[in-house]
C-alpha cells in the first residue's frame, strides 16, 4: 500500500477530498465500486440519473479519488471504467496547527501503469 501526502496546495486539496466526501452521491459511488465500473453501470447501481453520476465522478476525479481506466473493445466503442484510487483518506493537525490529508493508495500493476498511459495519450489527441 502505498501513501501519498497531499502538499501541494494542501487547502484546495483537502476542500476537494471533503467536498467530494461531503456529498452523499459521491459516497454512494465509493460504496458501489467494489469493482471497476462505467459511469452508466453506476448510475443503475445507486439509482442516481447519469448525468448527476458523471458530474460525481467528476468531483471525485479531481480529488484524486478515481482512476480512470480504458475498456478496449474489438468494435472501437471503448469504454472507460472507474475504480476507487485510494484504500484510506486520513486528516491530520500538524503542529503549526494546519491540516494535512493523506491518502493511502493500492499498490498499482502494469495494468494500472499501462491505464495511466492510455488516459495521457487521450488526453493529448
Amino acid at each position: 500500500m502505498a501513501r501519498e501526502s497531499q502538499s501541494d496546495g494542501p487547502e484546495s486539496e483537502l476542500q476537494a477530498i471533503l467536498d467530494a466526501l461531503g456529498d452523499p452521491d459521491c459516497r454512494r459511488i465509493v460504496r458501489a465500486l467494489d469493482e471497476p465500473m462505467t459511469a452508466g453501470e453506476l448510475a443503475d447501481a445507486c439509482d442516481i440519473p447519469t448525468s448527476t453520476t458523471y458530474r460525481k465522478l467528476e468531483l471525485l476525479s479531481e480529488a484524486s479519488l478515481l482512476v480512470e481506466g480504458t475498456e478496449l473493445r474489438e468494435d472501437g466503442h471503448h469504454a472507460t471504467r472507474y475504480r476507487l484510487g485510494f484504500d484510506e483518506v486520513a486528516i491530520a493537525l500538524t503542529e503549526e496547527r494546519d491540516f494535512e490529508v493523506s491518502l493511502s493508495r493500492p499498490e498499482s500493476g502494469p495494468e494500472d501503469r499501462l491505464a495511466t498511459l492510455w488516459n495521457e495519450v487521450r488526453k493529448q489527441t
